[in-house]
């Protein structure tokens, strides 16, 4: 598996611009604290039926160190997760969570600074009796995501970097950041500007 820790530095944005839509969720998936640490590490994949969370739960105590545990579960009535799940995962060095749900507890969570990127909050848990395979390949918020795959979050959103693309989008996120370092914002102004007339222009569009 590749090293996923250069992913640490680069934004969603970035990201987002070198893989495309189809490897960004969807907006209702936000962290679930108020400044929200970011988030970037392998995904350890979790399926969770609507009403249960058992296989989140144990995700936790089989996810390795630095692993972003994704769950599947498109569950809008139940937690996933609470307090002490989240703590439990963060001193087993899960580096946090990316649910397709909700979890709960969220105070508590927020004071743990363990990184949850949801739909919300619910303070009723879901039940423990539907027991999945762990790892297998899961759709969490339009996205396919396999274990493996770099899971990077922040406050603009959340993508999916394939496992077999890593290497190659991080060397291109690097040299888009470097490029775009390397611009005054007179350069990009004027730049910008010539694109946007010139699109204009394409159109037929007149002052």
């Amino acid at each position: 598996m590749s090293d996923t820790s250069g992913f640490q530095e680069i934004p969603t944005t970035t990201l987002a611009d070198v893989l495309g839509r189809a490897q960004v969720m969807d907006i209702g998936i936000r962290p679930l604290w108020q400044g929200g640490r970011r988030l970037a590490g392998p995904a350890f994949t979790a399926k969770c039926p609507p009403g249960d969370n058992l296989m989140l739960h144990a995700a936790i105590y089989r996810a390795r160190p630095g692993d972003v545990i994704v769950a599947e579960s498109g569950d809008l009535e139940y937690a996933l997760a609470g307090g002490n799940v989240c703590a439990v995962a963060q001193r087993r060095g899960v580096a946090g969570f990316v649910v397709d749900g909700l979890i709960r507890d969220v105070g508590e969570v927020r004071e743990l600074g363990f990184p949850v990127y949801g739909r919300g909050v619910v303070p009723f848990p879901g039940t423990k009796t539907a027991a999945a395979p762990l790892g297998g390949p899961v759709v969490c918020a339009g996205v396919t995501v396999h274990a493996g795959d770099v899971v990077v979050a922040d406050e603009e959103g959340v993508v999916v970097v394939p496992a077999a693309r890593a290497d190659e989008v991080l060397a291109a996120a690097r040299a888009k950041l470097a490029k775009e370092a390397a611009q005054s914002l007179d350069d990009w102004e004027a730049a910008h500007r010539a694109r946007i007339e010139q699109a204009l222009a394409d159109q037929g569009w007149q002052d």
